[in-house]
């Protein structure tokens, strides 16, 4: 099975740092919908990995969270693409749980959803912790400069072997380039 992970504030969507806590603020970065669905033409199963710790801080709840997930299936699914799950860490960031990225929680939980080994598996985030938690299962992390890319790449903590692209959809047209 050929599997990718993304993240989601930045990734996907335009992120925010007073969080994303509502449908009407959820919103498509130009052409990630459509990276989605080349995605699933070239046979790739697409996950979303998204820390969520507006959850854990109050700040909206799961049934708000879900709203948010399906106006992006549905967003996504009019691209014609498809993501097959998504995987959330609800907890905020000072909690001592094993599913916050950088931990890698939530991408064990995917490799046992899916019975799949994760090393090989591309991973796109836009922050440093979405590339040590690929880097901690032996995935292939890349980073998107949307979101906190820049400031990502500005704080010089970035593994060299970290390849980087201007969006997801840059990303996605290396991915499917690639031979499997």
């Amino acid at each position: 099975m050929k599997l990718v992970i993304l993240d989601r504030d930045g990734v996907i969507n335009f992120d925010s740092d007073q969080f994303i806590k509502s449908p009407r603020e959820w919103n498509p970065i130009p052409g990630s919908l459509e990276a989605i669905a080349l995605l699933n033409q070239a046979g790739f199963r697409v996950v979303v990995a998204t820390n969520q710790s507006g959850v854990g801080r109050g700040l909206f709840d799961m049934s708000t969270l879900n709203s948010i997930h399906a106006k992006m299936h549905k967003l996504v699914a009019q691209a014609g693409g498809r993501i097959d799950a998504v995987f959330l860490c609800p907890h905020a960031a000072d909690s001592r749980c094993q599913c916050r990225k950088p931990k890698s929680g939530l991408f064990l939980d995917i490799a046992e959803r899916f019975h799949i080994d994760l090393r090989n598996v591309y991973s796109v985030g836009d922050a440093l912790r979405d590339a040590q938690a690929a880097i901690s299962v032996g995935a292939r992390p890349m980073l998107v400069k949307t979101g906190k890319g820049l400031l990502t790449l500005e704080g010089g903590q970035l593994p060299a072997e970290v390849p980087v692209y201007e969006n997801l959809a840059h990303a996605v047209n290396v991915i499917v380039a690639i031979p499997s």
